[in-house]
Order: C-alpha cells, then structure tokens, then sequence
C-alpha cells in the first residue's frame, strides 16, 4: 500500500468509504435521514476519525489545563495591580506654549495639573540653555576678534565666560573636547575649538527639585553625546529616564554602555511605544521598564483632541502604558479639552492616576513546564484526527518542529505558537456536522487561549520587548489544517485525479476568487498597523467603540456568523464548506487576540467574550434567512406557472 492510502486508519473498523462525498440536501428540502431515522450530517465534509487515543490525549490535554489555569490567575492578579498611570507632561514644550500666552511655566502648570497632570518630562540640559538663563556668554571667535583686533584672537573658535560666579565650573572636564583659558579684553574667556551651544550640560536641578516638590512625577531625558566623559554621572533623583533617538546613550560602546547601566541604579527606562532603541534591552535586563506611549507633535495636531485623547485611553487599558507622554496642542483650549477627555476615559476604564510602581512579571517555570505537556497532546490528537491519519501526523510533527524552529528552539515560546496553531482547528477537525459544533471548536479555543497564555506570558513578552512569533501564521495555518482534514479518506493519488477531472463552472471559479480576495483583505489589515487601510466611517466606528465598550475584533464578528451558517448546511454543496473555512478565521481570530501579552488578560478576554456573543447572535439569525432566501429563489414564480397554462 502507498504510504499515503489509509483507508482503515488505525483504531477504527474498516468500513467502506466513497470516493467522493455527496451533496448536502436542497435547503428547501426535507432533511434526510440517516440510519435508524437519525439526522444525516447538515455538511458534506468527510467525519473525523475516531482514533483509540483521542479521549487519552483529551484527558492529557485538560490534566495539563490545571498548571495553565493556575498561571492565568497569577497573572490576572499581576495586571489588576498595574492599573496606575502617569499623565507626564513634555515640560519644555509647555514652556513655550506658556510664553506665547503671556503665562510662566507653573501658572499653565498648575492648569494643567487641575485638569490631570500628574507629572513632567524634563530634557538635560544643553549649553545653550545656560546662555539662555544667563549663567553663561558664549560668542564667535569672529565677532570677539573684530572687536579685539590683536588679542590673540581665534575666529573659527568659539569662546565663553561666566556672567555668574561658578558658571564655568566643571564645564572644561566634563567634556573631551580641548579647551583653555584665555584672557581677551581683560575678562577670563575658555576658548572652544567648536560651538559647544549643543553640548549636554547635565540637569536642571533646581528646576527638578520644584517639580519634585509639587509631587509630579518626574521624567528626565538625557542627551547622548560622545564628547561627554561620564555620561549618567550627575542624573537627578528621579525615577524614570526616556531616552531620545532610536539608541539608548553608549549603545555603540560596550564599556560606556555598561557604564550607563551602573549609572541607571534604581531609575527604570522607558520602554517609548513604536521607538525601538537599541541597547535598551541590555538596562532592561535586570530592573525591568515602564511602557511609554506617546504621539508624534505633528500627527497630534492632524488627529484633534478627542480621538488623541481616545488613544491614550486606549494605550493605558489595553496596552500595559503606565507612562503617557502628553505634548500639548498649539492652544491651550484644544490641551485642556484633550486633557478633559483623557481624564474621563481613564477614570470610565477604572484606570488611576498617580505614581505607578513598575514590577516586572515573573510567571512560575514548573507550572509554565507542566502546561507544556497539552499543546504536544493537541497536536498529535489533531494528527490522529485526519481523514488519514498518517498524512495528519506527517503535518502535525512538521507543525511541530516549524513553530519550535522560528521560536529558535525555545520550548515555552514554541510550544505557544503550536497551541495557537492548533486549538482554532482541532475543533473543527473533530467534529464539524451540526450547528452545536460551534460551541465544541470555540471551547476548545479557548482551552488553546490558557495555553498560549501560560507559555507566551513572560516578562518580556508582558512588556512588549519580545513579540509572539508567527503571529500572522495564527490567521493561515489553522485554515490550512482544516482545509486538509476535509479530503476523502481515499489515496492522495485518487483524490488528485478526481480534482484535476472536476468540471469547474465559471461561477465557481467567481465564488473561489471571491474567497481568496477576502481572506487576503483579512490577513493584510492583521495587526495594529497594517497595508490595507481602513475608511474615515470604519475608524470612526472603530472610536466609538473602544471609548464606550472594549471593542470586538471584526474578523471574529464575520467569522463566527459564517462558521455557524456552514455548520447548519443551509447552502448546497461546497458552499457550506467554504463558510466552515471562513468561520475558521474567527476561531483563530480568539487566539490571535491573545497572543498580544502587553494586553491585560481580562482585557482580551472580554473582547473575545464580546465577540463570541454578537457573533452567536448574528449567526443564530442568519441560519433562517439564508434558508428563507435560499427558498424564495427556488420558488419565486412556480405559483404564478399553472395560471398562465389556463390563460394560454
């Protein structure tokens, strides 16, 4: 026998099957019996099989549910706790808006923080700065020679004196730039060989200190620059530092990046949202981050303040942000409506204000190695659940092996990544002939959803640093799966020439390419950015949505209508098939949800919970009006035939 013909799988009586699988009935038909006067099967689809194995594997698979349901808990607890957020307010461009106003500082302050503000972004501070505060007087070489004919005078350098006792002090070492002192005009000048205006020149401590005083939060921004000989060394007290650019200060140096590690101490990075920086992991390793979410000035101002607002709201409840970077808009009316809203929508999604206490997760390594043992049993059971059984168990351990190889041979994130693959379709793979199916596929999505929880939830991945791998297959592979799982159990040889001999009609060639273009449209508007864009009513649905309930995924909306009306074999023939692969997309939609691990656990699950529930409902009242329709155009003008023999 060919290695691919297995018509009597193993643990399963020989008994004869077709060749080909019959139609499912006319909807407007009676529905046939099967034997004994039991319903037949609403679908076409080929019945699993029922290997001697599958209710140990089952049994295996829910004994290892125990340890992931025990890691759910834990980190439920875990993100109840971490429902406080700082609203930081960008100080210097606050500064500024301040002064066109005719406002200090503190006076919009002190507005602000009426309205919610609890804390303040302070950048380091750079030479210029101290010119601008008049601690220092810095001039062109060129102007001062003019003025100083004969005194020495270099006028490609540049030069600096102090207008306050003590403002040169510590300047001339903290840089390795050469400088020396000159006298010209009969003042002490320190000559630079550069403009210096840009040089960091460490904090602003008393501006710090009566920020601290005020009891805001206080971020600090340290600028990076090679010339300084020891960066980190005069940081402020505080307890959080962001860093500008897209590398954090010394990443291009293994000694001064270490250096800056020792100078961190207790202070946490920043992790900023869509700002991947390198060399933050080496400071996150052993003190962990706070996630920070912030907006780009520009996209702000084209966005207005409600839909920013509704974006903040959105990063503080489903994204782990305990850090808000707010910038304000170019007037003050449009920042305290932003603020207004933001306040509101936090305080609606039980979110507080105040000073967040980052810890980082650490999940249980015994319990997380326990919940290993259920996505191996899944996936062998998957395998052993094919039409032929050896074909599934060459896919299942190709399965396997893939989803270990891109997760670089790490068990937990590996085995993650196979539960997500193979729970959306084990359901469906095992029984798929009744509309009550549904709730056997979905239940067991969900048992895949404490799996992928339990080994995917790590410090890391709750951070954001560390991805769920394979995501975007999450969406493909379970619709491969059961798409396999509907060929006869007959050799693959056979099952090739019937296909390449089926007539096809131009309509099913229309209904096919149909398909293909929608399941397209839903795996490119994957993810929270995507290449396929959405309408100006879609986002604005979209808002309204997540600012009054937590938003339902729409793929799971579509897909779950779709999986119930295929199971309830209303339409004729492969039709309710291609609606059992569409309702594919919303099982897996259920583990893709919960593959983002920044998002709180309790969050994802009342997006699902959500969906499930309108998706239900939307199926449960679509079964009788395809059927309705399915009559009407069979029947549509058959009563109005007799009539018009009589008048002819």
């Amino acid at each position: 026998m060919s290695p691919v013909t297995d018509p009597h799988p193993p643990g399963s009586p020989p008994t004869h099957t077709p060749t080909h699988t019959p139609s499912a009935p006319h909807p407007a038909l009676p529905a046939q019996r099967g034997a004994g006067g039991t319903p037949a099967p609403a679908t076409p689809a080929p019945p699993a099989t029922r290997h001697r194995l599958t209710w140990p594997l089952l049994s295996l698979t829910l004994l290892s549910l125990i340890p992931a349901l025990v890691l759910a808990w834990q980190r439920v607890a875990f993100e109840q706790g971490e429902k406080t957020v700082a609203l930081v307010m960008d100080y210097p461009a606050m500064a500024v808006q301040a002064q066109r106003v005719g406002l200090t500082p503190q006076q919009l302050l002190d507005r602000y923080k009426a309205l919610g503000v609890n804390g303040a972004a302070v950048y380091e501070d750079v030479i210029g700065n101290l010119e601008q505060r008049g601690e220092v007087y810095v001039r062109r070489g060129a102007d001062l020679a003019a003025e100083n004919p004969g005194a020495g005078v270099d006028p490609q350098a540049a030069y600096m004196r102090a207008l306050r006792p003590g403002g040169l002090d510590g300047l001339s070492g903290r840089y390795t730039i050469p400088t020396r002192e000159v006298q010209i005009g009969g003042q002490t000048w320190l000559e630079w060989p550069t403009d210096p205006s840009f040089l960091p020149a460490g904090p602003n401590e008393a501006l710090i200190a009566s920020l601290k005083a005020q009891g805001l939060v206080t971020l600090y921004r340290p600028y990076d620059d090679v010339a300084v000989r020891a960066p980190g060394a005069d940081w402020p007290d505080v307890p959080f530092v962001a860093f500008t650019g897209d590398e954090v200060i010394g990443a291009r140096t293994p000694e001064r990046l270490a250096q800056i590690d020792r100078a961190m101490g207790r202070r946490l990075p920043a992790l900023i949202e869509g700002s991947e920086q390198r060399g933050l992991d080496t400071l996150i390793e052993n003190r962990g981050a706070a996630r920070m979410f912030a907006l780009n000035p520009s996209w702000q101002n084209r966005l207005g303040p409600e839909e920013v607002a509704s974006k903040y709201a959105l990063a503080a409840r489903e994204r782990g942000h305990r850090l808000l970077y707010l910038r304000p808009f170019p007037t003050v009316n449009e920042t305290e409506d932003f603020l207004r809203r933001t306040s509101t929508l936090l305080e609606r999604s039980g979110v507080t204000v105040g000073a967040p206490v980052i810890r980082p997760f650490a999940p249980d390594g015994t319990l997380r190695a326990l919940s290993l043992l259920g996505p191996l049993a899944a996936l062998v059971l998957l395998g052993l659940s094919f039409p032929l059984p050896r074909l599934g168990l060459l896919v299942a351990g190709g399965l396997g092996l893939g989803a270990l190889a891109l997760n670089g041979l790490d068990p937990f994130a590996g085995t993650a990544l196979i539960a997500a693959l193979t729970f959306p379709a084990l359901g469906l793979v095992l029984r798929r002939s009744r509309v009550t199916d549904w709730f056997l596929a979905t239940g067991l999505s969900l048992v895949g959803v404490l799996f992928v929880s339990a080994l995917g939830a790590n410090r890391e991945s709750v951070l954001g640093l560390e991805p769920f791998r394979g995501v975007g297959l999450t969406l493909l592979v379970p619709l491969v799966l059961v798409g396999l799982s509907f060929l006869p159990r007959q050799d693959l040889r056979q099952t090739a020439r019937d296909l390449y001999h089926a007539p096809i009609k131009l309509g099913d060639v229309a209904v096919m390419g149909l398909g293909l273009a929608v399941f397209a449209l839903v795996f490119l508007r994957r993810g929270n950015t995507s290449s396929v864009g959405v309408s100006s009513t879609e986002a604005q649905l979209r808002q309204d949505l997540q600012d009054t309930i937590i938003r339902p995924r729409f793929k799971e909306l579509a897909g779950h209508p779709l999986a119930l009306v295929g199971l309830s074999g209303a339409l004729p023939g492969y039709f309710s098939l291609m609606l059992i692969l569409g309702g594919v997309i919303g099982q897996a939609s259920i583990l893709n949800t919960f593959s983002h691990f920044h998002t709180p656990l309790l969050i994802s699950a009342a997006r699902c919970f959500i969906g499930l529930g309108v998706g239900l409902l939307l199926g449960l009242i679509a079964i009788p009006v395809v059927r309705w329709l399915l009559r009407l155009w069979t029947t549509w003008g058959s009563r109005r035939a007799p009539t018009a023999e009589v008048r002819a």
